[in-house]
Formats: C-alpha cells, sequence, structure tokens
C-alpha cells in the first residue's frame, strides 16, 4: 500500500472523471462526487510559542500534500479543504481546537494534534464524536487507548525511550547515566521513566534523576548535582528549547559528558540555541533526510522547492499521515456520498485500524491493534550544519 499522489492521472484522468461523473448522473450507481463538493479536514497544532516550529512544519507539509490532491481534481473528484488552529501546544487550546473543528467548522476527520499534551486533552472529545482523529507526531504513551478513533503516525515513547537505552548502552557503553526532565511535561516525564526503565533493564545505573518545572530557565542547581554524580552522559527527553539552553549552562559548569535525547531535538533552532554546546549530542528521530528510499528523496525534493528548506521529521510525519488519510478517504468515498459524513468517517477508521505496510516517507507502516505503528527508530547526531546518521533500532 503506498501514495495516492501520482497515481491519480494513470487511474482517473480529466476524461475518465468526467465520464464517470455523467454516467454516475444517469445509473445512479457511483458516489463519485461534483468537483464543486469539498470535504474538510482539520489540522491542529503550535503555530505560535515555543514549539511553533513543530506545528508549522505539521501544517505546511498537511498542506502541500492536499494542494497536489486538489490540484490533481481532489479525491474521486471531492476537494479536500485543510482548516488549521493553533493549540499553542497547551492543553486547553488543544481541546478547544477540536472542539472548534469538529462543532463549528464539521471537519470529517482530524490530522493532530502534534504535541503529546493537547492530544491528552483533545482526544476524548473527538472519540466521543466518532471523528478519526490521526496525530503524526504526539508519542506519549497509551494515547490511542483513548478509544477507537485515535490512531497516530509516530512511534510511541516507549520504544523511543528504550531506543535511546539500548543506543547508550550497545553503542555507546554508557555505564553510568543521569536524567534532567520537565515534571510539568507528560512528554518528557514518560520519556525519563521509560529511559530509565530500560538503561536499568540493559544493565546500566541511574546515579542522578533531577527535575525541572515548566518555563524555568536557571538548571545549575540540577546540573551541579549531575556533574557531581559520576554520570557519563545525561538523557534530556525535552524539546529543543530547554534542550538548547541545558546545553550551554552544561558546558558552562564545565560537564562534557554527551548529551542524549528524543524527537523534541529534531529543529533548526536547536543549534541556534545551544550553538556549539549542542553539537555531538544524540536523538531518536523518525526520519532523516539523508535516508535514500526514492520515496523519502521525492517527499524532501517538492517540500524544499515549496518552502526553500530542508523538512524536519514532524514534517515527514505529517506528510504520511496525510497521505493515510488520502488513501482512506478514497476508499470512503468509493462506497460513500460526499454527503454521508458519518459513514464516511466509518469507513476512515475501518480503513485505518486494518492499516498494513504502508510505504511512507518515514518508513513502512503497520497499526497495531492498540492503533500504533510499528516502525524503526533512527538514531541521529548534531552537527553544526544539522545533523548525521548513526544508526537505526529496531523495535
Amino acid at each position: 500500500m503506498g501514495s495516492r499522489l501520482g497515481r491519480i492521472p494513470c487511474r482517473l484522468g480529466l476524461t475518465a472523471m468526467v465520464f464517470t461523473g455523467l454516467l454516475a448522473l444517469v445509473l445512479g450507481a457511483s458516489p463519485v462526487a461534483s468537483a464543486a463538493q469539498s470535504i474538510k479536514i482539520g489540522v491542529v497544532g503550535p503555530l505560535s510559542g515555543d514549539a511553533a516550529t513543530f506545528g508549522n512544519s505539521v501544517k505546511n507539509a498537511v498542506k502541500l500534500y492536499f494542494d497536489e490532491i486538489n490540484k490533481q481534481g481532489g479525491i474521486r473528484g471531492v476537494r479536500i479543504e485543510i482548516i488549521a488552529l493553533d493549540d499553542k501546544a497547551e492543553p486547553n487550546e488543544g481541546a478547544n481546537a477540536v472542539r472548534r473543528l469538529i462543532d463549528r467548522e464539521k471537519v470529517t476527520a482530524i490530522i493532530g494534534t502534534t504535541t503529546s499534551g493537547p492530544m491528552t486533552a483533545a482526544a476524548p472529545y473527538a472519540n466521543s464524536q466518532r471523528v478519526p482523529m490521526l496525530s503524526p507526531t504526539a508519542t506519549k504513551e497509551g494515547l490511542t487507548d483513548i478509544g477507537p478513533y485515535i490512531f497516530r503516525v509516530c512511534f510511541v515513547d516507549d520504544f523511543q525511550g528504550e531506543a535511546m537505552a539500548r543506543f547508550a548502552r550497545e553503542n555507546l557503553k554508557i555505564k553510568k547515566a543521569a536524567i534532567l526532565y520537565d515534571n510539568s511535561d507528560p512528554y518528557s516525564s514518560g520519556l525519563a521513566n521509560s529511559f530509565s526503565r530500560y538503561f536499568i533493564q540493559f544493565g546500566g545505573e541511574i546515579v542522578r534523576k533531577e527535575a525541572f518545572g515548566g518555563g524555568d530557565q536557571d538548571f545549575t542547581a540540577q546540573l551541579t548535582r549531575i556533574r557531581n554524580s559520576g554520570a557519563e552522559a545525561i538523557y534530556t527527553p525535552l524539546y529543543y528549547t530547554d534542550a538548547g539552553l541545558i546545553a550551554k549552562q552544561a558546558r558552562q559548569l564545565g560537564i562534557k559528558v554527551p548529551l542524549l535525547g528524543p524527537d523534541g531535538f529534531d529543529s533548526p533552532k536547536l543549534v541556534e540555541i545551544g550553538g556549539e554546546a549542542v553539537v555531538g549530542s544524540y536523538f531518536t528521530n523518525h526520519y532523516s533526510p539523508h535516508n535514500k528510499d526514492p520515496k523519502a528523496q521525492e517527499f524532501l525534493a517538492k517540500y524544499k522547492a515549496a518552502y526553500a528548506t530542508t523538512p524536519d521529521a514532524l514534517a515527514a510525519l505529517a506528510w504520511d499521515a496525510a497521505d493515510i488519510m488520502a488513501d482512506a478517504l478514497e476508499k470512503a468515498l468509493a462506497t460513500h456520498d460526499v454527503s454521508d459524513q458519518q459513514g464516511i468517517r466509518e469507513s476512515i477508521r475501518q480503513t485505518l485500524a486494518g492499516l498494513k505496510d504502508f510505504h511512507g516517507v518515514t518508513g513502512y507502516i503497520t497499526f497495531d491493534e492498540h492503533r500504533n505503528p510499528i516502525k524503526v527508530a533512527w538514531i541521529l547526531q548534531v552537527t553544526p550544519e544539522g545533523h548525521r546518521v548513526v544508526t537505526t533500532i529496531k523495535p
């Protein structure tokens, strides 16, 4: 199973679409809709605030994908309208955005949210309204257990923590590690627990576990205790904003051990904020632009042409989410009239639940029984220019 892009012209050219539309009018035997009709898809993420690069990467990729679909005539003649709302990476904002998309905008499905806090707050309402919600990037453990309408394209934090713990022990030969995390953020605390559990399981020792509260910018006390603990690496399960500051303060205190991080490191702003202090750090990720897969390289070229920048993993995951959603919509519109919104929603849910070996730009994707993807994790190292691929870790 793969992308719809590039298939439409050969499967349903202009002449064929006109003929099929006329045949449907005469025979009443096809749900193919008029090109004037549209379906709304919501997108939710932080378009402003500290995590804005994440949300805008997701929005840009989804918009680019469906712009191409619409230029090719839509999905079975139906145009896809994208409604993007800003949740500022805050749970209440995320819940309000999803309610607005469902109650006011009448979206058929939602791609989002981008981060785990808003997803935790927003997904219960989408599930209660039987609206499929496909997060490209919310990695917190247990999110999809909210209900059968909740899915995600990214791997979960438990696996992400396991992957970095395995890499630290087996590749870097780290025996003693410290953890510095944000105890106000479920993403950060979940990753801290996962890394700790697996690092110990693989024979390592956690010599110090330090926490701070959201909004803190002085980490001197925590880093001083870590410096004195004998740690050979520091796991910092954080977004790039905090990670960059912590790296600079760690180096100022004379801490030279490597920093290890999660997918939250994946932003060009990490090096802007942390400078040389973050160079050499390692982090887990869902994708690398250095992936030689032709599908990944095609996406890379399209995104760079549209936005004059290299797409990050969030953009790649969002592209895959859009591709998967388009495939589900095509199947739904083959058997449901565009006016049958709930029928289309149910068909999307069924297609997503059965997803297997979908060839995406982040790899092959199969959803397990919890609606989470089974896929590899990339281990990347920060360089002055961006990052380099070190290895991949299989589930």
